[in-house]
């Protein structure tokens, strides 16, 4: 069997539409048809029924896609073993991760590794959305939720916590915040509900009881944007706002401890390029301990999320949320 057709029929079966499989490899639309079409004519049964909203796979897709896995892990297993030798990583890994911690730890971290062996390739993707490791969506992904199913190797990554923050201009225009009572008419600053699709998220209620007045913002980044501008006030992770000397965190028993997990495909998990930069993740956050352990105020109880490291089965789908 043709691998190139089998790679494109795998693309095809993830992705769920042609025009999705061809923009993944870096094909046109009619080029990924052609190379379905001759697979399903050296088969001689037909793969994929084709809808206007996209593909859904056949019985006997459904049972080629299974082989074809196999095969990716064997090809994924043997280059592994192949390049095991090699002193240069080379190749390129896809990092999945929360646009909090994406954007604000793994950004500045990871290019140094990149700067060492010039030859991979690391593409972050700090975006609030669920990345598939089985779908190869991303090669390692951080979660604020442990995987409960599939074929997954999933391990605790660290602990953090989020806590209330204003302004320091803020303060000063709209007087100090001693109590909940005190947020009566200022701008609460918040995600928005529909699009948080992790319960790790939902801690804005906290605040916006105390207000009428409310701005949501689907990022962190554009949350922290809007408090840091002065006219509001919300929750922000602690090792992100220790970077603005212009946050102050106010409402010491209004509290938040969070989880990421960082979570990996077992096909993949030991290439080394993969496992290198799953190690440069590790050690970097274990190295960063005290900024994700910081408490801004110590009267402030925290919602404590006891979860010991493990290596187990997870979901397909993992949940990469602010």
């Amino acid at each position: 069997m043709d691998w190139d057709q089998l790679r494109v029929f795998l693309a095809v079966a993830r992705a769920g539409q042609i025009l999705g499989a061809a923009q993944r490899l870096g094909l046109n639309h009619a080029t990924v048809s052609r190379h379905i079409a001759a697979l399903e004519e050296k088969l001689a049964a037909r793969l994929i029924e084709r809808h206007s909203t996209g593909c859904t796979l056949t019985t006997a897709g459904e049972r080629l896609k299974l082989t074809a896995e196999r095969m990716e892990a064997e090809l994924l297993r043997a280059q592994s073993d192949l390049v095991g030798t090699d002193h240069e990583l080379a190749g390129a890994v896809r990092v999945g991760a929360p646009d909090g911690f994406g954007n604000y730890f793994l950004a500045p971290e990871l290019p140094a590794l990149s700067s060492r062996h010039p030859e991979l390739a690391i593409e972050l993707v700090p975006l609030p959305r669920t990345f598939s490791l089985s779908r190869r969506e991303a090669d390692i992904a951080i979660s604020l939720d442990r995987p409960t199913h599939g074929r997954l190797i999933a391990r605790k990554l660290t602990e953090y916590g989020l806590s209330v923050y204003a302004s320091a201009d803020h303060l000063d225009r709209f007087g100090p915040i001693l109590s909940v009572e005190d947020l009566a008419g200022r701008v609460i600053i918040t995600g928005i509900e529909e699009m948080s699709y992790s319960s790790a998220l939902k801690y804005h209620e906290a605040l916006e009881r105390f207000s009428g007045k409310r701005f949501a913002c689907a990022s962190i980044a554009g949350q922290l944007e809007a408090v840091l501008s002065g006219n509001g006030v919300g929750i922000i992770h602690d090792y992100i706002a220790v970077r603005h000397s212009s946050l102050v965190p106010v409402l010491p028993t209004i509290r938040f401890r969070r989880t990421y997990w960082i979570i990996s495909h077992p096909d993949s998990h030991h290439i080394r390029r993969v496992s290198a930069v799953y190690r440069a993740i590790v050690e970097r956050t274990q190295a960063a301990k005290a900024a994700f352990d910081r408490a801004p105020l110590p009267e402030g109880p925290a919602l404590p999320q006891d979860a010991p490291e493990f290596e187990a089965d997870g979901s397909p789908g993992v949940s990469a949320a602010p």
